[in-house]
């Protein structure tokens, strides 16, 4: 191994520092031990605000410079010469000390815009419930909310010396860098929170395709078998059966000994059945120590290709910042690469295991995975709270309970027994008050009560109550709506329908993405112009003497049927999405 290849590590003003030596322009990030994860849901975007913030004095400047809030990490990072380098980073930590709050307003907008065309996971909303890592499905709520002390406290708290690290890759440290920060504490990892009473798990979502993660041990076995599954995906979904286009995976470390493994394919309507099937075959062919030696040679060469690359050492720098924020052992790139050649079918075969164990697998509406071994994640509550009754003016047997521990809607199924969904208060992540008195209550399950008072005939006392049990940092106060919805009423008649909201009005498409709108085009002329043909032909084909009626009717049933199938994917875009 290249000896320049080494991570050393130092300190920079009493910041821990680690140096990789690489030639080009200096590359450089300030990586501090604070993410989403920390936040509550009412007050959720106040760690992407500071960032904002922070990097606000920057400017438009020639050099490449970014940040990026994630889960439980926050990064700022540089790359340009090495006096461009020291001014961002001195300028971060000037911002951080005092933040430009007559930005404040601005930033929110500017915050709210990038959240409109941000498409969020719902496996964490399900894994996690509405709460520490499960936050990343949710909008950024608290951002309207955050008044200048709000924002400046979360800075002072998190955002300190103790709890960062500084990675450099140059020729050198930067000369004259210094970087004054408030001092702080090393911060612990967010604690892990469960939704789910029982793993393997399953849950049915609207949209096409199959996800599934699943919690195991972050290890280069683990790593190895991410890419095997992935193979393994796109040989049975793509090459071989046709059903899907992307079958794909990935792999994210959560520093704190554990990983998830992703894994993705997607569907058109008519592949979905085939599409689950195939996903699942292909789960319990690698459980069951079907694991080819020469699928596990592929991933593991092109993994130590990536380690044995020119700027290995680099691209590891992030991550081992991260590691060293959350205590966790430093390995170099020689026991990594030690590590792969002693990685056996054995191994991924007990990772496949272990997955098997811990998954949580997103399906299509209208199907299930409990043939497969997978439980249905609970959508509905085990109790409904006792108290006060107040029936649908719906008459649809549906009715909002508030007690003195919480608040439930219940409703019958075609079974005759009722369902629930139950908020109480002591569990209530965030309460969502519009101006016309409607109120949503999330549990930190994730299961969410609506309380609109049209709809259940709450008189404004009972309303009152209400919003005095609820831990008031739970409120989060939202603009006026254009109407009062209707919304539905609670828990469907088969009992599958509390719903685990991550957003106002459930039923609302997302906002299209440019993926989507390409779709949408493509799609949309392709089907208008076989349409147009497959009329013009059904028109005037009937009158070609070379033609028989027989040969007519195929042929234009088979237009016909070119150009329904060519629509599909731009109506699918069309009815689950609205444009910007």
């Amino acid at each position: 191994m290249n000896p320049q290849a080494a991570v050393h590590r130092t300190e920079t003003d009493g910041i821990p520092t680690l140096f990789a030596q690489a030639a080009g322009p200096m590359r450089a990030g300030l990586v501090f031990r604070v993410g989403v994860a920390d936040e509550t849901l009412a007050r959720a975007g106040v760690t992407h605000l500071v960032e904002h913030l922070a990097l606000h004095r920057q400017g438009l400047a020639d050099y490449h410079f970014n940040g990026a809030t994630k889960a439980a990490f926050t990064h700022f990072h540089v790359e340009g010469s090495e006096h461009e380098v020291v001014a961002y980073l001195q300028g971060v930590c000037a911002s951080l000390a005092a933040l430009p709050m007559e930005r404040l307003e601005t930033e929110k907008e500017i915050l709210r815009t990038e959240e409109s065309r941000r498409e969020t996971p719902q496996l964490p909303l399900w894994r996690y419930g509405a709460q520490g890592y499960g936050l990343v499905s949710y909008p950024e709520w608290g951002v309207r909310n955050l008044g200048p002390q709000d924002v400046e406290a979360w800075a002072q708290t998190w955002f300190t010396q103790g709890n960062a690290v500084l990675w450099v890759a140059g020729e050198r440290l930067p000369a004259g860098l210094t970087l004054r920060l408030p001092a702080g504490p090393r911060r612990s990892l967010p604690a892990v929170t469960s939704a789910l009473p029982a793993t393997p798990a399953y849950f049915s979502d609207g949209t096409g395709g199959v996800l599934l993660d699943a919690v195991v041990t972050d290890s280069t076995a683990a790593r190895l078998y991410a890419g095997v599954l992935e193979r393994e995906l796109s040989r049975a979904l793509r090459q071989e059966g046709g059903y899907s286009y992307t079958a794909a995976t990935d792999y994210t470390a959560r520093r704190d000994g554990f990983a998830l493994v992703t894994a993705f394919a997607d569907a058109l309507p008519a592949k979905q059945d085939a599409v689950l099937g195939g996903f699942v075959d292909v789960l319990a062919g690698l459980q069951a120590g079907r694991i080819g030696q020469g699928d596990l040679d592929a991933v593991r060469t092109r993994a130590d290709s990536a380690l044995t690359a020119p700027d290995a050492a680099v691209l590891r720098l992030p991550g081992a910042a991260e590691d060293l924020l959350a205590g966790r052992p430093s390995r170099t790139l020689d026991e990594l690469r030690a590590e792969l050649r002693a990685v056996t079918p054995e191994d991924l075969h007990t990772v496949a295991v272990e997955a098997a164990g811990t998954a949580l697998m997103q399906v299509p509406g209208g199907h299930s995975a409990d043939w497969a071994g997978y439980t249905e994640a609970p959508t509905g509550s085990s109790y409904a709270v006792t108290g006060r009754r107040f029936a649908s003016r719906s008459r649809d047997g549906s009715a909002l309970i508030v007690g003195e521990e919480g608040v439930s809607v219940t409703a019958g199924a075609r079974d005759g027994t009722e369902h629930a969904a139950t908020v109480p208060y002591r569990a209530c992540a965030a309460v969502l008050s519009w101006p016309d008195g409607g109120r949503r209550l999330i549990g930190t399950d994730g299961l969410v009560v609506d309380l609109e008072p049209g709809l259940y005939g709450v008189d404004a006392h009972t309303m009152a109550t209400v919003d005095a049990a609820v831990p008031p940092t739970a409120v989060v106060w939202m603009p006026p709506r254009q109407r009062t919805p209707a919304p539905e009423p609670g828990p469907a008649p088969d009992g599958s329908g509390a719903s685990r909201a991550g957003s106002p009005g459930r039923a609302a498409p997302t906002r299209r993405t440019g993926g989507q709108t390409a779709t949408l085009v493509v799609f949309g002329l392709l089907s208008a112009l076989f349409a147009f043909l497959a009329l013009s032909f059904t028109v005037f084909g009937a009158d070609d003497p070379e033609t028989s009626t027989g040969e007519w009717l195929a042929i234009a049933g088979f237009m016909w049927g070119l150009t329904g199938l060519l629509a599909w994917p731009a109506v699918g875009v069309l009815r689950r999405t609205r444009r910007m």
